[in-house]
């Protein structure tokens, strides 16, 4: 008799008003619990009966109350949804459809129905479907979506991938061809090179060459490089509707087996590539390296028509230059060419080594795949001196490019790094104290003060402190303003070298026709929200990369987890749940949940702070350290490895009660 008492409801509500309120993120848990994420050192507990209003990643205000002297919130208020267009999988119940978004932390049905002209009685049970939320729990009488398209049949081989792509927005066909392709008429006079010993430098199975290469000693003891560029805007005017395709998709898709590139296959593949023994139009760089491996500031840009001289891979040159193998260049031509670049390329590795920032050497993992794409083999490419080579040049060209772009226009698309993020740099400077770091703390907000602190914590034994200073840092971002990038060390960066995969390239390569036509105040400069648009493309292209490994990793590892093969693994990252791994044999990242570290886990404590896992207030485990690991699960509807420690912290008996 009391629930419809309206004096009773005014009361209730009156007392509601007076709780406080807490806005942020929810994050559910596989258990059916959740919490709500304030901050990084603020949540509170979801009971499972009010996270059924709620989905994982949804941001909300909610009221804070206290019950049996525990702290929880009921949600109240939905500020953004955590999804909106999502990959689900169809589940059919008592007749009716059903979805589960594929996330492994949302195990609840919704309820759906197909958007029309869509006949819901073909979708097979466990079909990939990408559907759109239209009811939501916390404003609505319960969930609801509209499916909008199948993506991949529940038996399809190649299901990982299309669910990949449509998850992160990704195209999953090249852009219409033509039958023919005519080039546009070009408005500024090209160099005939033809005769210059340009060479290009790929994996066999590359298609879209994109940069060649031709380098000459000088007599001041450096050298003159010659750097020559696909040309691409030779055919694709702007704002034409390919232009708008290519600008869309922003950069090439490139997932283990397959491609879909940015730009026609004919263009991509065929006319722009840069194929040995053909013409091609081409945008040009003359940069000077001195002795030392300094860049000069003195770059040249120009138009040219090429000619590759060589078509070359990786590993026959980096064994031909270590004295392995059976590979000979083609001619002393080439053979000098590559000789001369190997010195340049120690130079200018030396002189970044000293002045700026040089990467570690970490392989890349490549998946071998059979014509049913299942994976037979996983091959770590190590970074020998060939892949150097090319990298040296890249870095050399985009830096000069960065510099002639700032002082002519002053715009472009720029890859820039900020460095440390500003509001954590008190915190920066106490944990460097701390370690004794012999740096300005005054320093850390300058690229020199940057760069200083990151060669000594390259040159220290372990990478745990590394690992920690990493937390601190910005994100990369794209601009259309100049700006230094600490991650690289240098002072400007705008990339012009992968006009066939990258549409910022395109961007620079206008901008530097336009500039060189005298024509700069007629040029289409890019504006911040194209920037904003290819970070966000670029992250989502970085995320599928992740998301498609991650599924391979999986399926490839099953075999493991039965065989309890013992893996060497790098400790990368510490949680207040357990410890996440990269195996270093394949590269496959792996969770190690708290309760396989240890059973009790009352004497174990895992510190984010610290980046340590402590047994009984001993540091055990910290990053940056080897540990072997065996697998316990490869769960692909998860897509997550298990690990567990391949020797015990604590001996079997210990962890025993006493009897």
């Amino acid at each position: 008799m009391f629930q419809d008492n309206p004096l009773l409801a005014q009361l209730k509500q009156q007392i509601r008003d007076t709780l406080p309120t807490k806005e942020g993120m929810v994050k559910g848990t596989s258990k059916g619990f959740g919490f709500l994420e304030v901050s990084d050192k603020e949540s509170y507990f979801i009971p499972p009966p009010h996270m059924k209003k709620v989905m994982h990643g949804d941001r909300i205000t909610a009221v804070l109350r206290t019950e049996n002297d525990k702290e929880l919130v009921e949600p109240e208020t939905l500020l953004e949804p955590g999804l909106t267009r999502f990959v689900a999988r169809v589940k059919w119940f008592r007749d009716r459809l059903n979805i589960v978004p594929d996330h492994p932390l949302m195990k609840d049905a919704i309820k759906a129905r197909t958007i029309k002209g869509m006949n819901e009685k073909n979708l097979k049970e466990g079909d990939w479907i990408l559907a759109d939320l239209k009811r939501h729990a916390l404003k609505d009488n319960g969930f609801f979506a509209e499916v909008v398209e199948l993506i991949a049949g529940v038996d399809d081989p190649i299901a990982p991938w299309w669910v990949v792509l449509a998850r992160n927005s990704l195209a999953n066909q090249a852009p219409q061809d033509r039958e023919q392709w005519e080039l546009l008429e070009d408005t500024l006079p090209r160099q005939n090179l033809t005769e210059v010993p340009f060479f290009t430098i790929d994996s066999e199975s590359t298609q879209d060459m994109d940069d060649a290469l031709s380098v000459k000693k000088l007599d001041n003891g450096g050298w003159e490089l010659l750097v020559a560029i696909a040309d691409p805007t030779a055919y694709v005017s702007h704002d034409s509707e390919l232009d708008k395709i290519a600008a869309e998709r922003a950069f090439t898709v490139y997932l283990p087996g397959r491609n879909i590139p940015m730009l026609p296959r004919t263009l991509a593949d065929e006319l722009c590539s840069l194929k040995e023994g053909e013409d091609r139009h081409a945008l040009c760089a003359r940069i000077h390296i001195d002795a030392d491996g300094k860049v000069a500031d003195d770059a040249e840009f120009f138009a040219a028509r090429i000619r590759s001289h060589a078509r070359l891979a990786y590993n026959k040159v980096s064994d031909w230059v270590e004295g392995s193998g059976d590979w000979q260049p083609e001619s002393e031509v080439i053979a000098e060419q590559l000789r001369e670049l190997t010195a340049l390329t120690r130079a200018r590795n030396g002189w970044r080594s000293t002045h700026a920032i040089v990467f570690p050497d970490r392989p890349d993992f490549r998946f071998e795949l059979d014509e049913a794409s299942n994976v037979v083999a996983i091959h770590a490419d190590h970074r020998r001196i060939a892949n150097q080579m090319v990298e040296e040049c890249m870095i050399a060209a985009n830096l000069a490019c960065g510099n002639w772009l700032t002082k002519h226009c002053g715009t472009g698309v720029f890859n820039v790094h900020a460095g440390f993020d500003e509001e954590k740099l008190a915190q920066l400077q106490e944990l460097l104290k701390e370690h004794e770091a012999p740096v300005d703390p005054e320093q850390l907000t300058t690229l020199e003060g940057f760069c200083e602190l990151r060669r000594w914590l390259d040159a220290r034994d372990t990478s745990y402190l590394d690992n920690r200073v990493r937390r601190f840092q910005s994100f990369a971002a794209m601009s259309v303003t100049p700006g230094e990038h600490y991650g690289l060390g240098l002072d400007a960066y705008a990339t012009w070298t992968s006009p066939i995969r990258k549409y910022g390239d395109i961007i620079n390569h206008r901008l530097i026709k336009a500039i060189l036509a005298e024509k700069a105040h007629d040029a289409h400069a890019p504006n911040a929200e194209l920037a904003v648009h290819l970070s966000e493309q670029r992250r989502m292209h970085r995320r599928a990369e992740r998301d498609i490994a991650d599924w391979l990793y999986v399926r490839y590892l099953q075999p493991a987890v039965a065989n309890g093969h013992a893996f060497d693994a790098e400790i990368i990252d510490i949680g207040r749940g357990g410890v996440k791994l990269r195996l270093q044999e394949n590269g496959a990242v792996v969770f190690m949940p708290s309760s396989l570290i240890l059973p009790n886990r009352d004497r174990l404590e895992c510190s984010w702070d610290d980046g340590r896992v402590y047994l009984d207030k001993q540091p055990v485990y910290e990053l940056g350290q080897h540990i072997q690991v065996i697998l316990t699960e490869a769960i692909e509807d998860t897509r997550s490895l298990i690990a567990k420690p391949a020797i015990p912290l604590v001996p079997e008996k210990q962890e025993k009660p006493a009897s």
